[in-house]
């Protein structure tokens, strides 16, 4: 099961409210908040794709940037045991931690691109 829309390049995370009985969801990697709702399934999906598609409109129209930007560096935390064993694993390779972690990144999403 998956809690996640994509449109484009885009990715919407989907919830559920009990309470209001609807479907609810915001755009992700973006830096302003755009979000969407609908009472079905179909509902959700086509206020997403519109959601996207206005955001995607006033961006052009204001000249602002559509995605968040990223600075290439970022804190991961991990049990003590698994950091000691990436460590050790990288000094044996002839690697640095961090390119232990980068190479592991880029094959897991390769993987996962297949």
């Amino acid at each position: 099961m998956t809690d996640k829309l994509k449109y484009k390049e885009f990715i919407g995370s989907v919830h559920f409210s009990a309470d209001d009985e609807v479907f609810f969801g915001k755009i992700e990697g973006i830096s302003d908040l755009v979000t969407f709702e609908g009472e079905t399934v179909t509902k959700l999906k086509r206020a997403f794709k519109e959601a996207v598609n206005d955001y995607l409109e006033l961006c052009q129209e204001t000249g602002k940037q559509i995605f968040k930007s990223f600075k290439g560096s970022f804190n991961v935390r991990v049990n003590p045991e698994l950091h000691s064993k990436a460590f050790e694993f990288a000094l044996l390779d002839g690697k640095s931690l961090n390119q232990f972690v980068k190479e592991a990144i880029e094959e897991k999403i390769s993987q996962e691109m297949k």
